[in-house]
């Protein structure tokens, strides 16, 4: 027996990357409510939220955190799906992380680091009015 994966399931994860990053809501949640892990993540650490937020695609971050996706887990480079939508301008994707949970402090660099880089002073504002976990 071989610890090598089957080549259908790395094709089928490969799938589900690429949805993703396409935003294809009903396919994700399709097959996260089918079994995928919400948390599947690819050789750099990309959850499929953070390829999605990264992206754009509010409604692909809704489902994925309404099917269990942690909103502050990081990538292998420390950068949380937040701190990506930051970088990319989404605000629509932000909003989607806010309500489900994502820590605007959380990662390396965070999403309020990534705000002030960029001179986002807005949503470094409105990063630093929310409430603290604790």
């Amino acid at each position: 027996m071989t610890d090598t994966p089957d080549a259908e399931l790395i094709a089928l994860a490969g799938a589900l990357f690429d949805a993703a990053r396409a935003g294809d809501t009903v396919t994700l949640a399709g097959a996260v409510d089918a079994g995928a892990p919400a948390e599947l993540t690819n050789d750099r650490g990309d959850t499929l939220l953070m390829l999605a937020a990264y992206h754009g695609h509010a409604a692909a971050v809704t489902a994925l955190l309404e099917r269990g996706a942690d909103p502050n887990r990081a990538n292998d480079r420390g950068q949380t799906p937040l701190a990506g939508a930051v970088f990319k301008g989404s605000e629509d994707v932000i909003d989607a992380l806010l309500a489900g949970g994502a820590d605007p402090a959380a990662g390396t660099p965070s999403a309020v680091d990534t705000a002030r880089m960029f001179g986002k002073d807005a949503l470094v504002t409105r990063f630093e009015a929310r409430p603290t976990a604790g």
